[in-house]
């Protein structure tokens, strides 16, 4: 470990810190409807969609309006895949994608997943991946938002549950927060070199004499909102390893705090709507030592490098000529630092974009974006799904709080009564009963096991860390796992849908639930949510929920494998 990689973590967390009031506060005026400047295009929409922007809907239409959006957007991209061929924008001629992949695909965009079993650049026309891809990239992000701002409205109203309106809220946050923020973005992406055309592909001749064929497209603008929606998918297979998508650490450094400035943002939007600012700030601060615990983590484990590599001569110390450490897997330009950073921040937030290869971090160093996932995208976590994660967390922890004195638990004045756990319980359980099942069946199948280009430990953490991600709507990958198969294309299709869809329900419930309880005084029997104590109550719910579901599988996986490689073996 480097001065220069304490201080890169250290800028970031300088950086994220001073930008999270102003984006809350922008936030709020977004989805309050303070903004006004694009009111004509706004009620063209609504008239559009035959929407009426003045109802308030209870939470079943809520969810209604939700699920239906989302299922003909998902049967729109998949049209949009099986049909590439014959549509414009297709300078390379791309096929029509497989039906199993143009699944995956749809379920994987629509849900914010962006898991992608296959090269971008020679899979997808650049009409796909703007019309479709890059749609989705904006409008899960958005249904996202809208439905951590539904939960942040049923816990701090009384509304005969009632939570808003989906569209007003979908509209909004689309036009006044990401499509500006991605304008903006984009541009400083094209300043630094990432390219932004409608060009052939490009042939090349490289240094040795042979010819490279060098994919181009519409890269920056697609670049901009995947990291600002925490959507992850890569115009190119390298994804941001790619020099095209992230050509310089001026680039990087803004890929990162894309990812987690909205998330960040919202935790300071939901102080302002409870009128507890500090509140707000205590799940930020939840939220940063658990990102911190992790990026220290992963930045030690990945300095330290791989002994079985210094064993064979590669020297891991780090020195004025040399980076040290595991670079395996990684970009010279990026550095072990860097990487570490990168990796951690992703796997926080549910963007699955990636500067390096995780398959390639030491076991400790790769047990970390997958422990990241399994506490349940809350640190941070993706636009919108952080904040709701992290309020579903607040009330079990509340919960458990007034357990352990004896009093009926309340939230924000609001008591915290079994339906109210129940659908928290449910939340929790659909995550971790998708994640394993489906590891399981993998595991223990042909198919399965016929996808893995590794055996032993590491295979399981490759094929638990698919299954992690795809229910996480993460997207990142151990890319040592075959994933284009018919079985890898339906069950890990199948799987984002679940991690999406299974738990929203039962969130807009808790939030109904939450908005029709009375609002009353605090008193002396109230948990202050406030307070250090109750920042490292919330954390320790957190991990113990998390090591109490997947230490088995991860005793098994990359802490077997750990051991192993002091071992000087490896598999």
């Amino acid at each position: 470990m480097t001065a220069n990689g304490w201080l890169q973590i250290a800028l970031f967390s300088v950086a994220l810190l001073l930008i999270t009031k102003p984006m809350g506060i922008y936030i709020l005026r977004v989805v309050d409807g303070s903004m006004g400047w694009l009111r004509p295009v706004e009620r063209l929409l609504y008239r559009i969609a035959g929407v009426n922007p003045e109802e308030d809907q209870h939470w079943t239409r809520y969810a209604a309006s939700m699920l239906i959006f989302s299922a003909a957007t998902m049967l729109l991209t998949y049209g949009v895949l099986r049909l590439q061929q014959i549509l414009p924008l297709n300078p390379a001629a791309r096929g029509a994608v497989p039906d199993r992949q143009a699944f995956e695909t749809a379920a994987s965009f629509t849900t914010n997943t962006n898991w992608q079993s296959y090269p971008g650049e020679t899979t997808m026309s650049y009409f796909s991946q703007m019309t479709q891809l890059a749609y989705h990239n904006f409008v899960s992000a958005a249904t996202g938002i809208a439905l951590a701002i539904a939960l942040a409205r049923g816990i701090t109203r009384r509304s005969a549950g009632r939570l808003g309106n989906f569209w007003v809220d979908l509209v909004r946050v689309t036009l006044y927060l990401l499509l500006p923020l991605a304008t903006v973005l984009a541009l400083l992406f094209v300043q630094q070199g990432a390219i932004q055309n409608f060009a052939h592909y490009v042939t090349a001749t490289t240094v040795e004499g042979a010819k490279q064929v060098l994919s181009m497209g519409p890269v920056a603008s697609q670049e901009a909102i995947k990291q600002l929606g925490t959507n992850g998918g890569g115009f190119f297979n390298a994804n941001a390893a790619h020099p095209f998508e992230n050509p310089t650490p001026w680039s990087n450094f803004l890929n990162v705090l894309a990812i987690f400035v909205i998330p960040a943002g919202l935790t300071y939007t939901f102080g302002r709507m409870a009128n507890k600012q500090r509140h707000g700030w205590a799940l930020w601060a939840a939220m940063f030592v658990l990102f911190l615990g992790g990026a220290v983590t992963a930045y030690w484990a990945e300095a330290r490098g791989n002994p079985i590599h210094a064993a064979h001569g590669v020297d891991i110390a780090a020195s004025a000529i040399n980076p040290g450490g595991n670079m395996e897997g990684k970009e010279v330009r990026f550095g072990v630092a860097t990487s570490a950073l990168y990796a951690t921040v992703t796997t926080d937030a549910s963007c699955g974009a990636v500067n390096a290869m995780h398959d390639s971090f030491t076991p400790i160093g790769g047990m970390v974006p997958l422990v990241n996932m399994q506490l349940g995208e809350v640190v941070f976590g993706g636009v919108g799904a952080g904040l709701y994660g992290m309020l579903v967390m607040v009330i079990l922890t509340v919960f458990i709080a007034g357990l352990m004195v004896g009093r009926t638990p309340e939230y924000l004045g609001k008591k915290i009564q079994a339906r109210e756990v129940q659908m928290a319980m449910l939340f929790v359980l659909v995550f971790a009963g998708a994640v394993l099942t489906l590891s399981a069946i993998a595991s223990v199948t042909a198919p399965g096991l016929k996808g893995l280009n590794n055996s032993g430990p590491h295979g399981l953490s490759e094929i638990v860390y698919a299954f992690t991600s795809t229910a996480a709507n993460n997207g990142s990958a151990f890319a040592g796992l075959t994933g284009g198969t018919y079985f890898y294309n339906t069950l890990l299709g199948l799987n984002t849908l679940i991690g999406r869809f299974a738990m929203h329900v039962p969130m807009l419930a808790l939030a109904g639930f939450m908005a029709e309880k009375r609002i009353a005084p605090e008193s002396a029997g109230t948990f202050p949510v406030t307070t250090p104590l109750f920042v490292a109550l919330l954390v320790g719910v957190i991990l113990i929920v998390s090591a109490l579901t997947f230490f088995p599988a991860l005793s098994l996986g990359p802490i077997v494998e750990h051991f192993l490689m002091h071992a000087g073996r490896v598999f």
